[in-house]
């Protein structure tokens, strides 16, 4: 819903608003509801929803996890918005309680955009990586956008508190790299990448195309396989007993896919779900998997959380948001508690303007 400054309302209209405000809510929350109990899932409470971090910059894309007794959480600040722009930084913050943040790392890299950072805990240590445009000096156009020109870069640390790097990842030029999991003593990175490293097309299109890179030291990658074959963009792991994988991966636009496989990840099975996902995330919870990522509706772009079941997702949760959001990351606490973070630009600030901020919640299950 819009934003609507108070002072531009008569009391009954503002008492209108609120009305509706909270109908539809009411609404959306025992729909979802009614589903859940149809299909036997259990229902979950988002509460003490809170913003984090906001410091008047474009702050997005956001993953959350625990390292040593720490909560760290990682996104990326531009002050020059959500586009390629050299001015580009990855935060890193900690918490003992996931309430009280402090800036433990800053990191950019020389004439490239840093975006989409990611944790990894890999042979004890912490790792972030982020994938980077190369922008020059300055913020580049749109037509101008060149996947050849991607590259990898991570830093690291021990103890979550003295940082390494940033560094290059060997291998991941022209690949636009994305979340990472590990298994069997080895880390996996999707890399997507144009056919060929085609230089003619810029940008990303139907000739972009996805790899599985692995690697012995988190630093220098090599191709395990190719996943996607056209269509390749944001895609998150999750290695099962044996080594099996089960991952869901945007389609651009299009809806997204579930995509499966087995050592040694060279034939992949892939199965349509009903809905495009933005900024896809895959976790477990509860003996059971959770998706979630930006879902388009009636009311603009939201940030949903779903089980997923077979093929099919089933959602117990829309977060607050709006705009330019998503890129949720849940860190599960128990077998019915859990944490969320996630970017959103639904509130405004005192001049009506979209602040695109960071956000978290607490999750409960509340039925078996």
């Amino acid at each position: 819903m819009a934003h609507v400054h108070p002072n531009r309302l008569s009391v009954h209209a503002l008492a209108k608003l609120l009305i509706l405000t909270f109908w539809f809510g009411v609404c959306a929350t025992q729909s979802i509801a009614q589903t859940l109990k149809q299909v036997s899932l259990p229902e979950v409470r988002v509460t003490n929803v809170r913003r984090v971090f906001h410091n008047g910059e474009h702050n997005a894309f956001t993953d959350l996890t625990r390292f040593q007794d720490r909560y760290f959480l990682t996104f990326r600040s531009c002050p020059d918005g959500h586009m390629v722009h050299p001015t580009a930084s990855i935060i890193v913050l900690a918490s003992q309680d996931l309430k009280k943040w402090e800036q433990v790392h800053q990191f950019s890299v020389p004439m490239r955009d840093t975006r989409d950072p990611h944790f990894l805990e890999f042979k004890g240590r912490l790792f972030v990586y982020t994938g980077t445009w190369y922008s020059g000096e300055t913020t580049l156009p749109r037509s101008e956008y060149d996947l050849n020109k991607h590259l990898g870069y991570a830093v690291w640390s021990d103890n979550g508190k003295k940082w390494h790097g940033p560094v290059m990842l060997e291998g991941t030029f022209g690949h636009y790299i994305w979340k990472a999991a590990a298994y069997g003593g080895k880390a996996y990175l999707c890399g997507r990448r144009k056919h060929q490293f085609d230089v003619r097309p810029r940008g990303e299109g139907p000739e972009v195309e996805s790899a599985m890179l692995v690697s012995d030291d988190g630093l220098v990658w090599k191709t395990a396989s190719l996943f996607q074959e056209q269509r390749g963009d944001e895609t998150v792991f999750q290695f099962q007993d044996g080594g099996s994988v089960l991952a869901i991966g945007r389609r651009g636009s299009d809806k997204a896919q579930i995509l499966r496989s087995k050592p040694p990840y060279s034939e992949w099975k892939r199965s349509e779900l009903d809905r495009y996902i933005g900024g896809p995330m895959l976790v477990r919870w509860s003996n059971r998997w959770v998706v979630g990522g930006r879902r388009s509706t009636d009311r603009g772009s939201k940030t949903s959380m779903c089980w997923l079941v077979g093929d099919d997702l089933h959602e117990f949760a829309e977060l607050p948001s709006g705009g330019d959001n998503s890129y949720p990351a849940l860190l599960p606490l128990s077998p019915t508690q859990a944490a969320i973070s996630w970017y959103s630009s639904h509130e405004k600030d005192a001049d009506g303007k979209p602040l695109t901020a960071i956000y978290m919640a607490d999750l409960e299950i509340i039925t078996p």
